[in-house]
């Protein structure tokens, strides 16, 4: 088996480098695979015959164009489209202005010094559903699809899918509650995981932004073999896959699920973190169901950058607001905003 190294075109998140690792392992000629999401390359070991390194690389930018991925001998220097945020910036202030509106109202629950409200649960979900951190869930539940739609069996593996997804979001999000609740988390402690949290969602958001190629170093993962044990239980034939799968979800590597399982966390409570994790996985399912019976996909879309670019700019704005009313919690700062 000769080594070859490319580079990769496309790659966001921790997500992406799992999808491409289980994309190219499934290929007969090739043995290894390792994806660097700092570096940006790809190491295979296999082969590939006679084929130049040029052919090559156009072969596996074949295979894994459909999941937004190209690959190249040399690294491509992409320029941030700042023209983007013309039409970014406006959209996403006029989202948090209709949300601060519906709060006081006393609608929906967005910004609260002690706690993430179910609404803004559901709404990260809803914006992580179409980031390239879903990415993987799309591709596992596509893949899924297919293999039972030759058994002529299209309804109910979708319904097992996010049947199990939304389960297991609901119980795990609950045991998660009730681990916080068995530590008894202390104000420092407390103080310490709103922090956590709001940092995470900064840097999702700042990804989301797609300007600054540091950022994405900083993105928090769940450590690759558990990620990867997750992902394999899509490649048992058995009745009950689908369920599995939409189990193993939980423990696939998203930020923003990560950051949810904090928060659930930092509740201390069974219903609290399971209900949050409710929103959240609700807040996806819109997106999913729609790939589940389509070829749905917001990353080839030309306006791709403005949405990302528009959600990122969101994220930010959440992540800031829970940053500064947790200092305004343990009186670090005076209050700011008086929503």
């Amino acid at each position: 088996m000769t080594k070859y190294l490319f580079h990769v075109h496309g790659m966001h998140c921790q997500a992406c480098t799992l999808l491409i690792e289980s994309e190219l392992r499934e290929q007969a000629n090739i043995d290894q695979v390792k994806v660097s999401l700092h570096r940006h390359t790809v190491e295979i070991h296999g082969d590939f015959g006679d084929q130049t390194l040029a052919e090559i690389a156009e072969a596996l930018s074949s295979l894994l164009l459909p999941q937004g991925y190209t690959v190249s001998l040399e690294k491509k220097t992409i320029k941030a489209k700042w023209s983007e945020f013309k039409f970014a910036i406006p959209v996403a202030f006029g989202f948090i202005a209709v949300f601060v509106l519906l709060q006081k109202m006393g609608i929906i629950n967005l910004v609260d010094a002690s706690k993430i409200g179910y609404s803004t649960a559901f709404l990260i979900g809803v914006i992580a559903s179409l980031s390239t951190c879903m990415a993987i869930v799309g591709g596992l539940l596509l893949s899924m699809s297919a293999t039972f739609a030759k058994e002529n069996d299209k309804v109910r593996p979708q319904l097992m899918f996010h049947g199990g997804r939304i389960g297991s979001f609901f119980i795990l999000g609950g045991l998660i509650g009730s681990l916080g609740s068995a530590f008894t988390l202390s104000a420092t402690a407390t103080f310490t995981l709103s922090l956590l949290i709001g940092l995470t969602m900064l840097i999702l958001g700042l990804n989301l932004l797609d300007v600054f190629p540091w950022a994405k170093k900083l993105q928090p993962a769940m450590p690759k073999f558990i990620a990867r044990h997750a992902h394999g239980v899509s490649q048992f034939n058995h009745t009950l896959t689908p369920l599995l799968v939409g189990i193993a979800t939980f423990f696939l590597p998203c930020g923003f699920t990560q950051s949810m399982q904090l928060y659930a966390l930092s509740t201390g409570s069974f219903w609290s973190g399971g209900l949050t994790m409710l929103a959240f996985a609700l807040g996806t399912l819109p997106v999913l169901a729609l790939i589940s019976f389509s070829s749905f996909s917001i990353q080839n879309n030309a306006k791709a950058g403005i949405f990302f670019k528009s959600a990122g700019l969101i994220v930010i704005l959440f992540a800031l607001f829970n940053l500064i009313n947790s200092l305004v919690v343990v009186g670090l700062v005076p209050p700011i905003f008086n929503f």
